[in-house]
């Protein structure tokens, strides 16, 4: 009984398609055959426009152009991750040659405050005298 009510929706549903594509077929072969009348009562001196190219060849090269411009966008964004790439692993050579002389800083820094105030016994009694 459970099998019956699942095929169901779909038989209703696939109904529903077929219809709807008839229905389709069948407007598309009225306007058809209404653009055939209207064609014969068009007097012969004017002509139609032709179309450059047949609309499947169109659609061809426009989806041709479309492909190319992915792949040409999927390439450029390839070159863009290589350099980010090197552009990191230089970034962490520079932060690994920073890290020791931040330390050589901080320590000279050290020093001279060490050495200003040995060469400097009262070096506040100076700032007041000048």
């Amino acid at each position: 009984m459970g099998g019956e009510q699942e095929k169901a929706p779909e038989t209703a549903q696939s109904g529903l398609v077929g219809r709807s594509i008839d229905e389709f077929v069948h407007q598309l072969r009225g306007f058809t055959d209404r653009a055939r009348s209207l064609a014969g009562a068009v007097p012969a001196r004017l002509s139609l426009p032709s179309l450059p190219s047949p609309p499947g060849a169109m659609s061809a090269a426009q989806l041709r152009a479309i492909a190319q411009t992915v792949s040409a966008q999927r390439t450029s964004i390839a070159a863009m991750q290589a350099q980010l790439e090197a552009f990191d692993q230089q970034m962490a050579v520079f932060e690994r040659i920073l890290d020791p002389l931040v330390e050589w800083s901080a320590t000279w820094a050290r020093l001279e405050e060490a050495v200003g105030d040995f060469v400097r016994p009262n070096g506040s009694d100076e700032k007041n005298g000048s």
